[in-house]
């Protein structure tokens, strides 16, 4: 047991924003192991400054620190608070890499500050590639021939001893960050010079490819007494080469024999014991597919992506007892949550399959490049249950949300063989989607298995699902049996699939499906395969055996979540779906969760009363109404996803609390939404709805340009498009794939406001007022923004607040929404209302203090604004709020780090002050580190030397800048002191060489001057 009384305080670092390769999983770890240490009486307090998550809420810590994740920050506090320990290992690479710093600079040991948990020492070893390597070497473990290098020189070097192919792996970074295969010179020491620039100590490990082998993965727990237990063994289905954060992962393993299990099972006990980890670690291994040789390919100390999969698919809480374990508790000393009986030392047991997709944003970017290799591209991910695995796969593929019908997809149905053969072998997103085009092709599995390297396993349940397929096409309605139905439900097609096969309407397979008696079952996931009683509510569909008890005895409201985590719909919405359970719950409800999301706090079993792991499609979701008898439902809390299926709910039926189908279309359709601002008596963005290209020329020929194409139903802007001229108009219609009706409206330069607004049907509320300190033509999520306003005049304000209140008493709705404007000194225009919370609503929460979406679910359920003691506009912000969107440009090569209508920051940051200046610095500086950086003062190259005033105000500041009148780019980027590039005209190659080398770039003045006004007022720098 700990020794309660040294441990009092403890400083939690969380990892800050969701960029790729440390994303909403640590907002899951970081969560629970807050609330695992408040349940033993330890005061919390917690430096994280993303808005959006549930860590970051007043429930979770004790206190909150929105600052900066930096040094200088953790300084502070911990002068500040003086807790008596850190918690660094649930941070993802952000927290290991500052508890290093601080242990290094001596900043720990200076305020008598004990590192909790994983020892420094141990993480150097693991962390460090040159240690690691050492270590693993004493072990006898076996490691592929690599070196460690700090320079191009000594690269070559080892590229002449052991040849090409070389995967590169930058030390201290996450999500392979830097890295990649190289497979000829060029290519190598271009990765190399950008590995080295990425790690923070100026460190790559290269070493002999292995790609090709499995990919296989061990969550692995250890307390200080050296207790030691395997949580979860997983499989990747794409072999070493794929990060596999990009791979199809099932767990457990589907093909290794037993031998191989417990050989990699022994080794990595061996090793976590070797490194004195204290918690949750995770362990990566290359075996060869046939020979029994393996690999180790890396281990990461800490709580990671995969430990959220495995706390997920085994529903053993690795975060949560690792943070116990920290504090001094022996596993044996825990109890399982889960069964309430066992320990936290017995070993989960698994008696179903889980399959991991990985969700990237290739849809939203056409431009990027979309190969797959060794550093991460997804943006997050899906999990899905099933008791067999080619139904977990296509569980899957549904909660991807995305545009796919069944097992292919219509882009690749048009490439020849060829084609579909290079997509294989250098595999990119569709990879999986190809396979299953070439399996309908007859291509064999062997074949397949040549060039892909993926088990023949895997392959053949791939087959199984293309056979099926094809088979019940052949089918006739009138020669479908019971038995028949039985088999596709257990292999996973759905109702709908199975009524196109067929051809007859969806109703038809469902009702002839209910006659026979063909229903899915609910199991409850148990950690333990039924061994022993489980106590917990968390369950999965199949079609197989009979359900699990679920007792009930309140009223019941579904909620239903937001799914993989995308640009446009991230955290945000998770933190929402998760306070509307809190409120349902509060005002006497069970509330149930239907998401697929395996990163999430909402995916947590504790959270609700009942959690279902399905995908987000109607007829999924009212599988679980019907087998939970639940009528009411909220879809407002889970983004677009969610209100995707809103109509096909409500005509089956349910009733959506807070909103009818009707009025979210009339929000959603642009043609309607217009109307409906026209009968509100409020001014209308001049726009015509195109349903072909002659009618987008004609709509540009009557609107003069610029315009903005503006598609209906889509979230992060995707598809959005501002247009200058007819030359950029004709290359739009020729490459893009447009799908009509879009709308084609006038574009409208102005300064941009939102609003989120809280409504009872009768009397609004206006939560928070935002200003954009970008102008219209960027997204708002990409937008910096500041509550309440700096420069709007009190009339607007008056005018943005009065018009929302407006809207509000016109719409039948009842809960949350956020309208955007466009505010001129002309006037006023509304560009969209989102009918549901927004990306704002965290924000607008936090910086208030007042439970928004708590509030909109008690409106919902029949409360007033009146009842909840809120009466008027709300005027009391204390000081400033400033969000700053933060972007992973560097993991997508070939996206421009341009600002546009279409979105592309992966998240944000938040910072409070009194002084807007000093709000301003915090957050810009805590949403990068480049901007950080420059602080420091360096170098700035300006595109347009033009740009006369620009230049001068920076030379003021103490800045050298150059031009391409002064010195070349290419030369500029060989200075050591290079840090910005402004490029207000955006010229497409600078500012993506720029971005790939890490350098900031700017593309709007207003952007630039935001940062410029939170510099010192005199240059300091020279």
């Amino acid at each position: 047991m700990p020794k309660q009384q040294e441990i009092k305080k403890v400083l939690v670092i969380g990892s800050g924003a969701i960029v790729i390769g440390q994303a909403a999983e640590f907002d899951y770890s970081g969560t629970q192991a807050c609330t695992a240490l408040r349940e033993e009486g330890i005061e919390v307090i917690l430096i994280n400054n993303n808005p959006a998550t549930i860590m970051t809420d007043e429930t979770t810590a004790d206190r909150v620190y929105f600052e900066p994740l930096t040094v200088e920050s953790v300084k502070e506090i911990l002068e500040k608070e003086k807790p008596d320990g850190l918690l660094a290992t649930v941070g993802g690479q952000t927290g290991l890499n500052l508890a290093m710093a601080l242990t290094d600079q001596g900043i720990l040991e200076a305020y008598g500050v004990k590192l909790l948990g994983t020892d420094i020492h141990s993480i150097k070893k693991a962390e460090d590639r040159d240690a690691f390597r050492s270590l693993m070497k004493e072990l006898n473990e076996p490691v592929p021939d690599s070196e460690i290098i700090y320079n191009e020189k000594e690269a070559l070097a080892f590229a002449d001893f052991c040849g090409y192919p070389i995967i590169v792996r930058p030390a201290y970074t996450l999500g392979g960050f830097g890295g990649g295969i190289a497979k000829d010179e060029k290519t190598y020491l271009s990765l190399v010079k950008q590995g080295l620039s990425a790690s923070p100590i100026y460190q790559c490990l290269v070493e002999k490819s292995i790609a090709g082998y499995k990919e296989i993965e061990y969550e692995v727990m250890r307390d200080a007494s050296g207790t030691c237990i395997t949580i979860c063994n997983m499989e990747n289905l794409d072999p070493v080469g794929v990060h596999t954060g990009d791979s199809i992962v099932t767990a457990p393993s589907q093909t290794l024999h037993d031998k191989e299990y417990h050989m990699l099972r022994t080794s990595s006990i061996k090793i976590i014991e070797a490194l004195g980890i204290v918690g949750g670690c995770n362990i990566q291994f290359a075996l060869h597919p046939s020979s029994g040789e393996y690999f180790l390919i890396e281990v990461n100390p800490r709580v990671s992506r995969s430990s959220a999969l495995a706390s997920k698919a085994t529903g053993y809480p690795i975060a949560r007892l690792a943070a116990k374990l920290a504090v001094g508790y022996h596993l044996h000393e825990l109890k399982n949550p889960v069964t309430g009986t066992t320990f936290a030392s017995f070993e989960p047991a698994l008696d179903y399959v889980t399959v991991k997709i990985p969700r990237w944003p290739f849809d939203q970017f056409s431009d990027a490049n979309r190969q797959l290799g060794t550093q991460m591209k997804a943006t997050g991910e899906v999990m899905a249950i099933e008791r067999s695995i080619e139904a977990a796969f296509q569980k899957a593929i549904r909660s991807l949300d995305q545009k796919i019908d069944g097992l292919f997809l219509p882009a690749l149905s048009e490439l020849e063989t060829k084609g579909l053969e290079a997509l294989v072998k250098e595999p990119d997103d569709r990879r999986l989607f190809a396979i299953f085009e070439l399996l309908k092709r007859g291509v064999s599995t062997s074949t397949l298995h040549s060039w892909t390297k993926i088990s023949l396993y895997y392959l053949s349940v791939l087959s199984r699902l293309v056979k099926a397929q094809l088979a019940y096409e052949d089918l006739a309605w009138l020669e479908v049996t019971k038995e028949k139905m039985l088999e596709a439900k257990k292999l996973g097609f759905t109702d709908q699939q199975l009524a196109s096969f067929w051809n007859v309407p969806d109703s038809f397979v469902k009702e002839q499906r209910l006659k026979w008696n063909i229903t899915p079952s609910y199991r409850m996931v148990d950690t333990c395969a039924a061994e022993f009683e489980a106590k917990t509510n968390y369950f999965y569909s199949t079609w197989s055996g009979t359900s699990d008890d679920r007792k009930s005895k309140k009223p019941k409201v579904a909620v239903i979540g937001s799914g993989p985590i995308r640009i446009g719909q991230g955290i945000e919405f998770d933190y929402c779906c998760v306070h509307s359970v809190l409120a349902l719950q509060k005002m006497g409800y069970e509330a149930v969760l239907i998401n697929n999301n395996p990163e999430t706090v909402s995916t947590d079993y504790e959270v609700a009363d009942a959690l279902y792991f399905e995908p987000l499609c109607a007829e999924d979701i009212m599988n679980v109404l019907e087998f939970e008898g639940i009528n009411a439902v909220i879809v407002q809390f889970g983004g677009q996803t969610s209100i995707n299926v809103a109509k096909e709910l409500e005509d089956a039926g349910y009733h959506l609390l807070g909103s009818s189908s009707d009025i979210l279309d009339e929000m959603e359709d642009r043609d309607r939404f217009y109307t409906f601002l026209k009968h509100a008596g409020l001014p209308v963005i001049p726009g015509f709805t195109a349903n072909q290209p002659a009618e987008v020329w004609q709509a540009a020929d009557d609107l003069s340009y610029p315009i903005l194409l503006r598609p209906s139903y889509v979230i992060g802007g995707s598809g959005m498009m501002k247009l200058n001229s007819d030359e950029e108009l004709e290359a739009y219609l020729a490459s893009a794939q447009i799908e009509y009706p879009v709308l084609v409206d006038k574009f409208i330069q102005g300064k941009e406001a939102e609003v989120d607004v809280l409504s009872d049907g009768k009397n609004a509320w206006v939560a928070a007022v935002y200003e954009h300190i970008e102008g219209t033509g960027v997204h708002s999520g990409d937008s910096i923004a500041v509550t309440p306003p700096l420069s709007l005049s009190a009339s607007m304000l008056d005018q943005v607040c009065d018009t929302a209140i407006h809207i509000a008493k016109n719409l039948d709705f009842k809960g949350l929404f956020n309208i955007q404007f466009v505010c001129q000194d002309s006037g006023l225009y509304v560009i969209e209302i989102n009918p549901r919370a927004s990306r704002t609503i965290p924000i607008s929460s936090k910086s208030i203090n007042v439970p928004l979406v708590q509030h909109a679910t008690s409106i919902m359920l029949g409360q007033s604004l009146n009842d909840l003691g809120i009466s008027q506009v709300f005027n009391g912000q204390r000081g400033f709020t400033v969000k700053a969107p933060v972007f992973s440009h560097i993991k997508l090569p070939g996206l421009s780090p341009e600002l546009t209508p279409v979105m592309t920051s992966t998240g944000e940051v938040m910072a409070s002050d009194r002084d807007p200046e000093i709000a301003m610095k915090k957050a810009l500086s805590g949403a990068s580190q480049q901007l950080a950086d420059l602080w420091n003062g360096g170098s700035i190259f300006i595109t347009n030397h033009f740009e006369t005033a620009l230049i001068k105000s920076w030379q003021e500041k103490g800045f050298l800048v150059f031009t391409p009148e002064t010195l070349g780019f290419n030369q500029w980027m060989d200075r050591d002191d290079k840090k910005a590039v402004i490029s207000l005209e955006a010229d497409p190659s600078v500012i993506r060489t720029a971005s790939i080398h890490r350098l900031h770039v700017w593309t709007r003045k207003e952007t630039v001057e935001a940062f410029y006004n939170t510099l010192p007022k005199k240059g300091v720098f020279v």
